[in-house]
């Protein structure tokens, strides 16, 4: 089978695609015919090995696994002899931001791992766009009360954070102001955003609007710059630590105050997110932007674009 291999972390260019045996599925795990996965912000930091804590998870000098890949879509094509949840043929998708070696032709997984059946009225390209994003967009909103009517701000509306955080609380009854740049306009308005702000044109931070909420999707926002937004007992969170790694602080600290405070959204239970984001497509409520997709041959090409800071949504990679 063919794979993305790297030795050592390292930019784009230490990705090749080999030729490498098919794995043998343990008692525990399927074998998946992988059809569809991303390469996503979480791919990039697995990659390079930065931040430096990445490293607790993905191995303190060297990869763990040499083949990358945080998410899948794909087709059960063996399962061991314990597996009940299970059979042959079942299209499955799954997630972990620690690393499945998902960006290859084939993959074994226990069944313990974030890994259940795909929503059925969704192709292999659709499910694996809607996993990394949205599971960190369902970390921000499981993180607060989302009440329907309230006024939330969120920045980065193309990301595929952004993107599908527009959706989720659109399905919550929000009312939903987004940042996008102009040639965007019109793919973030038909995600139902009530109102957008063009950030070539308009400074957000200068929105004479009040929110509930910030929610700052791509972190390259402060909450002193967005503490003038927020209403008296409102909510700041980003996607980032902050420029001085102030938002883990804030966020401890913020609350004692009884005003205006920070919350940061660590993620966790992605089999919840799953389940929600699974929820959400089948009853037609959520569809992933999607910029452009590569062959696996040209993985490296992908990494190098989605580290260029200029992708929409998500980059997806399409098997053979």
């Amino acid at each position: 089978m063919k794979a993305a291999i790297r030795k050592k972390y390292g930019p784009p260019e230490t990705l090749k695609v080999e030729t490498i045996d098919k794995p043998v599925p343990k008692e525990n795990e399927v074998l998946i015919r992988v059809y569809a996965t991303t390469v996503n912000r979480t791919d990039c930091a697995v990659l390079t090995g930065k931040p430096w804590i990445m490293r607790l998870f993905t191995g303190l000098f060297q990869p763990k696994n040499p083949t990358p890949g945080t998410d899948f879509a794909g087709i059960v094509v063996a399962i061991g002899k314990n597996v009940s949840q299970f059979q042959v043929n079942d299209k499955v998708w799954g997630f972990n931001d620690e690393g499945l070696g998902s960006q290859a032709e084939y993959m074994c997984l226990s069944t313990e791992a974030a890994v259940s059946r795909m929503p059925e009225n969704s192709t292999f390209e659709q499910a694996a766009a809607s996993l990394e994003g949205a599971h960190y967009a369902y970390n921000f909103i499981n993180k607060i009360n989302i009440q329907p009517g309230q006024k939330i701000l969120v920045n980065g509306a193309t990301g595929a954070i952004g993107s599908a955080l527009v959706q989720m609380l659109k399905y919550l009854g929000a009312h939903v102001t987004a940042t996008c740049s102009t040639p965007y306009l019109t793919r973030i308005q038909a995600l139902g955003t009530d109102r957008i702000i063009d950030y070539t044109r308009q400074d957000f931070t200068k929105d004479t609007n009040q929110y509930d909420l910030v929610l700052d999707a791509v972190g390259k926002s402060t909450f002193s710059q967005c503490k003038g937004l927020l209403r008296e007992k409102g909510v700041y969170i980003s996607s980032e630590l902050g420029p001085w790694v102030q938002n883990p602080l804030l966020a401890l600290t913020t609350p004692l105050l009884g005003g205006k405070k920070v919350i940061f959204p660590v993620p966790s239970n992605i089999k919840g997110s799953m389940a929600f984001i699974h929820d959400l497509i089948e009853k037609g409520k959520f569809q992933p932007l999607i910029d452009r997709n590569y062959p696996l041959e040209d993985i490296a090409a992908a990494y190098q674009y989605v580290a260029s800071g200029q992708k929409i949504g998500n980059v997806v990679i399409l098997m053979p």
